[in-house]
């Protein structure tokens, strides 16, 4: 398990932003799930063969989220001064299954790995996405709503490059995502997006996500299963440089 530890944020992204989705549900709006891909537009994540991940139990939510991709735990110091790695893995995972891509990438990138965790964790009722009144359904369903960030504060600068990894939820970015972009400042850093789900592509979510972001290069994203093998990634992460 990745080890983790406290990081006081110098220029931090800012703290957790309450934000409450809407009970309206739009006329319009519906999960993209069809007979053909029953995980599209679902907040479960789901692996390459397009079976749904199994959802993690509520775990007990770490003080901390910034470890090293070989499981070394960083000294107080050092973080407390800036990351010494130039490149950071930042991710949201409600199953799993973003958690193992961002990881593989972080090692491959030898980069400092950060959880984006919710303040409110999601439960198997929340992640339902048949269920018109479920969490999950009301906060994709209003681009308003802003779920709080319980993970620790984390500091951008020093960073030349962060990848920002997720599951596809309704075909979008889940809402955390748009918090956390709002909430930091990416003036000077190559932003890279990349999301996880059955065959349901990226979408619009990098484009969500820059223009709700304070500056940043982002560059196009990319969806990949959850069995995605590091020689993929590579060859991605090759094709970026």
């Amino acid at each position: 398990m990745l080890a983790v530890l406290t990081v006081f944020g110098l220029a931090a992204c800012s703290g957790p932003v309450p934000g409450e989705s809407s009970d309206t549900r739009p006329a319009s709006a519906s999960p993209a799930g069809t007979a053909d891909d029953p995980g599209t537009g679902s907040p479960e994540e789901t692996t390459l063969s397009g079976t749904t991940a199994g959802s993690e139990s509520a775990p007990e939510r770490a003080e901390t989220s910034l470890s090293s991709p070989d499981g070394s735990a960083e000294t107080t110091e050092a973080a407390s001064t800036g990351p010494h790695r130039s490149v950071l893995v930042v991710f949201f995972s409600a199953t799993g299954t973003t958690r193992g891509v961002a990881e593989k990438i972080a090692a491959l990138e030898d980069a400092d790995l950060y959880e984006i965790k919710a303040a409110q964790e999601y439960t198997d009722a929340d992640l339902n996405w048949h269920d018109n009144a479920s969490r999950t359904t009301k906060e994709q369903n209003d681009k308003s709503a802003r779920p709080e960030i319980g993970s620790e504060r984390i500091s951008l600068e020093g960073y030349a490059v962060v990848y920002v990894g997720f599951p596809i939820w309704w075909g979008e970015e889940p809402r955390i995502l748009d918090t956390f972009a709002e909430s930091c400042d990416f003036d000077g850093i190559t932003v890279i997006p990349f999301c996880t789900s059955a065959s349901s592509g990226i979408g619009r979510s990098g484009q969500n996500l820059a223009e709700l972001a304070a500056g940043g290069r982002w560059l196009d994203g990319r969806r990949f299963g959850g069995g995605v093998s590091e020689d993929e990634l590579k060859a991605w992460i090759d094709s970026l440089k």
